[in-house]
């Protein structure tokens, strides 16, 4: 089965080419900054990134020819249950439009991958996006009427590593019950229980740890009074773009923090131990969630290649279960694989309604 996975970022656009689990080519096709600044919103840069992606796929003779389907990494869509969904015209209004209200590069992997898919007649799907919310209801409710929690998390990589994992230990994701974590540029901690990531943090709304853009959880009335006469967007943007390593140290970058506080940056030192904290903690609460019953906690993302970080997550949470370190990401090849488990036969696809996966309780309704 060959397929065609397209994963759009905020300054390039990866593509990965498979025949079965052989993957014939993989390259990330890096955008010019003030191009993509040029366009107003993120849907009208389709035409330029897929003319990009034709000009790469151009000059590696890449061949098209028998492509079974074409994946998109999926996104700007109403929150929906975990698995591979056919793309039809509702979602792709959907993801144009950005309907949730989330304005990210992602939205746009639907739109190219029906692009593609139309002029080599394969069929096109979106796996595991980021809009994944399958909390169980108790996990919803907060003290405020009318405030419910949600969430936004690295759903494809976070489901991928359980899958991957399960199987080494001989049995099935539905089988098992998980802590995973993805640990780059953001930080989602989540808990998996027979399939389905039953709570995690929402981490474009500003839960769990802080990442090197994200703040992760604060005191609200600290927030509140913090927001008195600033700008909301710029408070806003604490929560995904300026917060956490940005906001306490000036970078973004975890090589450069953890060298500068090798070299004896005291802020840069303190920023990356309260990262480490705040994440273990967020590790226990899972571990809550699922009663103490962890068959293992899973570590993955672009930090995870720390033995610094993986060892001390290890000290602090090895007692609830196995820690193991998944670095880097499967998010390319979870792509790929969601598509074959479709073409196979071995799972069904879904369909995408655009209808909330949940409706507040009616006792609570005004």
């Amino acid at each position: 089965m060959k397929v065609l996975a397209i994963n759009p970022g905020s300054t390039s656009t990866k593509i990965a080419l498979f025949e079965d689990d052989a993957c014939l080519l993989s390259r990330n096709v890096a955008h010019d900054a003030a191009q993509l600044a040029a366009f107003d919103t993120i849907s009208a840069q389709l035409p330029y990134r897929k003319q990009t992606i034709e000009a790469l796929l151009a000059e590696e003779n890449a061949d098209l020819s028998g492509l079974d389907a074409v994946v998109g990494r999926g996104g700007g869509l109403i929150a929906m249950e975990g698995g591979t969904y056919e793309i039809d015209a509702k979602l792709l209004e959907d993801a144009r439009t950005g309907a949730n209200g989330v304005a990210h590069p992602a939205q746009l992997g639907s739109l190219l991958a029906d692009e593609f898919a139309r002029e080599v007649v394969a069929r096109a799907f979106v796996v595991n996006p980021p809009d994944v919310d399958e909390l169980q209801e108790v996990a919803r409710i907060t003290g405020i009427r009318g405030v419910y929690r949600t969430v936004h998390l690295h759903a494809l990589n976070l489901k991928e590593t359980a899958i991957r994992h399960a199987a080494t230990l001989g049995k099935s994701y539905e089988d098992c019950r998980f802590v995973v974590c993805h640990i780059g540029g953001g930080v989602s901690v989540s808990a998996h229980r027979e399939g389905k990531m039953i709570d995690g943090f929402d981490i474009v709304g500003g839960e769990g740890p802080m990442a090197p853009t994200r703040c992760g959880s604060v005191p609200v009335a600290d927030v509140v009074r913090y927001a008195e006469g600033r700008d909301l967007g710029e408070v806003l943007s604490l929560c995904h773009k300026t917060g956490g390593f940005v906001s306490l140290t000036g970078t973004s970058d975890a090589i450069e923090l953890t060298e500068r506080a090798a070299a004896g940056d005291e802020a840069c030192r303190l920023a990356w131990d309260a990262m480490i904290y705040q994440i273990g903690k967020a590790i226990g609460s899972m571990a809550v969630v699922l009663e103490g019953q962890v068959d293992g906690i899973l570590l993955g993302g672009g930090m995870a290649h720390s033995e610094d970080l993986v060892q001390r997550l290890r000290d602090t949470c090895a007692w609830i279960a196995p820690v193991t370190a998944y670095p880097g990401e499967f998010e390319m090849e979870a792509m790929a694989a969601g598509a074959q488990r479709v073409l196979s036969g071995a799972e069904e696809p879904k369909r995408y309604t655009g209808d909330p996966v949940w409706n507040p309780p009616t006792c609570w309704i005004d």
